[in-house]
């Protein structure tokens, strides 16, 4: 029972890994960038101020180069959701349940 559903994992998992392993030369370079790490640095920066209130304005971003510097914007996405925290975590490894 173990040995199919282990060659199935392998069979689903093996494409997902290929994006990250071959990820394109354009890609590599935009990772490169100092505006990607600027980017990276403001979205990471703009998930970890959230704010109790919804009306306080946490964000750290520049709007300009988001929307005109591809790297800076890669590195605000993928900053924003990497640091972003989860909801409903609990520090038991657990999920919090109403019961």
């Amino acid at each position: 029972m173990t040995r199919p559903f282990a060659l199935l994992l392998l069979v689903l998992c093996l494409p997902l890994s290929a994006c990250f392993l071959f990820e394109s030369k354009q890609t590599r370079a935009l990772r490169a960038s100092p505006d990607y790490r600027a980017g990276y640095g403001d979205g990471c920066g703009t998930a970890a101020s959230v704010s109790a209130n919804p009306r306080a304005d946490t964000q750290r971003r520049d709007d300009e180069a988001f929307s005109g510097n591809q790297a800076y914007r890669l590195g605000w996405q993928e900053g924003y959701g990497v640091c972003r925290p989860m909801p409903n975590a609990s520090p038991m490894g657990g999920t919090s349940l109403p019961r």
